[in-house]
């Protein structure tokens, strides 16, 4: 098959009847492609036999109230061998579809506004991004996680090679990577909307912006190479199969094509917004344009199109209009530019353009390398004060048009956005307020956007979600200002009391297992390696070790020193000291703890932080008696029990705080309000703790293991897999920390416990990447119960 090294037009397809927004390359048939369309369907192509160099259309897709923005192509799974086709839409659902109905085979809902990227990833994982500022993760019909951080539109995401990682590109102007759910890094340097994302390898990837600008980066966030070549917004990226070269589309009116860092060829074409592109399995390139047709372009001389195909597209070139507006030809003065002679030099270099004048007219020319001559690319015409192209962004935002208004002469000309699906009336009447302008211009102003439009009206108002300029309110784990100073470190002190010096927890069950070391609990020489003993784990681990006269003597210590209006009284103290005994043993000879006393308690923990420790460890010890545990974790007193905790827990705070925090949050789980109360609550707390994994304290990393370790027991249990989203994804970051054996093979216990018996916990799992981050410790002799449960986790994974 001979190549010509330039790339020329292979066939026309106008299928669509407006914009087409996006191009994914199929996994079936051989050789497919899927396109969508601002006409609201999607619709897949296949290549007709030989000597045939067209496509045809072979399924259409339709399922969505509003225009379709992008698309991607799910991997085959043993469900569906020929894989599933997801599109995103300006209704801010995401529809997935197989090959065998037009109609979706499910509808993903969650995001608050247009739904304009997609990605896919292995064991089926789906990444979208949206104008409400998220992107979030989905897994078969179910959103997994939210991605929040960007403040604007996410235009871009990507799944990368290596399992876990994703991207997101802002009109904020940033790049975001994620692990597991979590911000680990943030690309600067574009100084615009940053429009699209491509994979080059496992550690490098390429963006392009509004700014005009591609940039290759690396994973860890080094920017290694900006190129520059467009002169207008740049949309999409698609890379080669040698994973070096790339193309990219834009504004220009063009398609370039990318070699050993250098544009080698520019192909314009007779529409203005080069929407999207893709790279065919045989090096063919798909292109869609906001005049509704796809085009695809070969090296292959024997795929190219007739000469007399290729004239024609030529000519509808030549007479396509370039509006000067665009900025693409520069600043334009007629009486400076040259004649047709002026086309008899030759160019430096493909896709440079020349403008020459012919009497009163312009026009423009494109030198092309491969045909060695001027190529005319078009008319250059003025324009009025609106711009028309499908493709305005202003506030980061796509529109049809945006109208400068002047309302006077004096004061400034205010912007006017404007898409066809919206009410007119309902426009102006926002732009009025907006404004501060007057109501009596409402008919003014509708008629005006009816009359430069055409009276281009589709629809009714679309509803819009949020600004995607606005973060909205979320969770933000450690933020509190509180400045407190740090005491004397209460682990250390000989012949102190040091709360929590033992590790040593137990189930309260009271059945031997690998969490206490007792009892029946056996070597792997003394049993068969195929049981598993170790999860699911559906009891609640708890913190049991008491030392009662130390805790009281320690509490009396630091009354004696404390300021006078937090000193306690002798009958405090002494009632204190009845509850501890009381919820000491199960055989206690004291009586149960009384209502006055679960009140005292609760109000002195409220005592200041630099002395408040020896309090928490009788509530650590307290909320197992079920008294207590119904009278703090309740319906009433539960949600402040709760938050009280998670701000002793704040990143800032005093360690012997944050343990004793954490371990009464996991002694909560062993009555029925206190594991009622925290379900209630997962979602905050898992955040919370999930920071204290960057405190470097093994008492706290097992205390955050155990918390873990017993929500996923709950959620074994009680099957939510939102809850199972989030305990892989905070045991999934905590195991890139904590280095203490017994926390680590906690967290093993959470997962297993987590993805056991559950496919769609495995898939997630699989997607984050937890089997490659575990696969360490499957090796691991000592403790021999930590190699011996990865080693039962990965066999799940398998």
């Amino acid at each position: 098959m001979a190549s010509s090294n330039s790339f020329k037009l292979r066939c026309s397809i106008p299928g669509h009847e407006m914009d087409v927004r996006g191009l994914a390359t199929a996994i079936f048939p051989e050789g497919a492609f899927v396109s969508v369309s601002r006409d609201r369907t999607g619709r897949v192509w296949i290549p007709n036999s030989s000597p045939d160099i067209g496509f045809s259309e072979m399924h259409c897709m339709s399922g969505h109230s509003n225009f379709v923005s992008c698309v991607c192509v799910i991997a085959p799974s043993e469900t569906y061998p020929r894989g599933l086709i997801a599109t995103g839409g300006n209704d801010n659902n995401i529809c997935v579809f197989t090959l065998d109905q037009p109609q979706p085979l499910y509808t993903l809902e969650g995001h608050k506004n247009t739904v304009c990227t997609l990605s896919s990833g292995k064991f089926g994982t789906l990444l979208s991004g949206a104008w409400d500022t998220t992107a979030k993760v989905w897994l078969n019909e179910k959103c997994m996680m939210t991605l929040q951080g960007h403040t604007a539109a996410v235009w871009a995401v990507i799944i990368l090679p290596e399992q876990g990682l994703m991207l997101s590109g802002s009109a904020d102007k940033t790049i975001k990577l994620w692990k597991a759910g979590r911000c680990e890094q943030t690309f600067t340097g574009h100084e615009d909307c940053v429009r699209g994302l491509a994979v080059i390898s496992n550690t490098e990837f390429l963006s392009c912006s509004n700014d005009t600008s591609i940039r290759r980066w690396q994973v860890t966030g080094e920017c290694v190479q900006v190129y520059y070549s467009h002169t207008n917004y740049i949309y999409s990226l698609a890379v080669f199969p040698n994973s070096q070269d790339f193309i990219s589309t834009g504004e220009d009116r063009s398609l370039r094509i990318w070699r050993q860092g250098e544009c080698c060829q520019t192909i314009r074409f007779p529409a203005q917004s080069v929407w999207c592109c893709c790279v065919l399995p045989n090096g063919d390139i798909a292109v869609g344009a906001s005049d509704g047709i796809i085009r695809i372009f070969t090296e292959a001389e024997d795929r190219m199109a007739s000469a007399e195909d290729l004239q024609a597209f030529e000519d509808e070139l030549s007479k396509a209009t370039i509006d000067p507006k665009t900025g693409d030809l520069g600043d334009i003065k007629l009486e400076d530019l040259p004649g047709r002679e002026h086309l008899n030099e030759p160019g430096n270099r493909d896709g440079q353009t020349r403008l020459i004048k012919d009497g009163q007219k312009v026009e423009a020319y494109q030198w092309s390398v491969s045909d060695g001559r001027w190529v005319k690319i078009g008319d250059v015409v003025g324009g009025s004060n609106q711009q028309t192209s499908k493709s305005v962004v202003y506030e980061g935002k796509e529109y049809d048009y945006v109208f400068t208004i002047d309302m006077n002469e004096e004061g400034p000309s205010m912007k006017l956005p404007y898409n066809v699906t919206d009410d007119p009336w309902l426009v102006a009447h926002n732009f009025l307020q907006k404004n501060d302008l007057s109501p009596m211009f409402l008919d003014q102003v509708a008629n005006f956007i009816i009359e430069n439009t055409k009276g281009h009206v589709v629809g009714p108002a679309q509803i819009g979600g949020g600004d995607p300029f606005t973060g909205g309110s979320r969770y933000v784990p450690g933020s509190s200002n509180d400045d407190s100073g740090f005491a004397a470190d209460p682990f250390t002190g000989a012949g102190r009391y040091i709360p929590g010096s033992s590790s040593n927890s137990s189930a309260p069950s009271g059945v031997a297992d690998p969490f206490t070391g007792k009892g029946a609990y056996s070597s792997a020489a003394q049993r068969q390696t195929s049981t598993n003993i170790y999860f699911p784990k559906t009891d609640g681990v708890t913190f049991e070790q008491a030392n009662a006269p130390q805790i009281i003597a320690k509490l009396k210590e630091l009354n004696e020193g404390a300021p006078r209006e937090h000193k306690l009284s002798d009958d405090t103290m002494e009632s204190l000291e009845q509850l501890l005994l009381a919820v000491c043993g199960a055989n206690s000879p004291e009586p149960p703890p009384t209502i006055q006393q679960i009140s005292l308690l609760w109000k002195v923990s409220h005592w200041p932080e630099d002395i408040v420790f020896p309090v928490l460890d009788i509530l650590r010890l307290a909320v197992r008696h079920p008294q207590v545990n119904e009278s703090l974790c309740g319906e009433a007193e539960g949600v402040q029990l709760c938050n009280h905790l998670l701000s002793l827990m704040r990143p800032e705070g005093r360690p012997a705080n944050q343990l004793l925090a954490l371990r009464t949050l996991c002694n909560s789980f062993s009555g029925r309000h206190g594991r009622a109360l925290l379900v209630s609550q997962r979602e905050a707390v898992l955040s919370r703790a999930a920071d204290l994994a960057a405190v470097y304290n093994k008492n706290i990393h097992i205390a955050l293991a155990t918390l873990v370790l017993n929500y996923a027991g709950c959620f074994h249990v009680q099957p939510d897999l939102d809850a199972k989203a989030q305990c892989l994804s905070v045991a999934s970051r905590a195991l890139e920390t904590v280095q203490d054996k017994e926390a680590i093979f906690r967290l093993l216990v959470a997962l297993g416990t987590t993805v056991a018996s559950d496919q769609t916990a495995q898939d997630l799992a699989r997607s984050l990447g937890v089997g490659s981050q575990i696969s360490k410790y499957s090796t691991v002799s000592e403790p021999s119960k930590l190699g011996e449960c990865c080693q039962l986790v990965l066999k799940e994974l398998q």
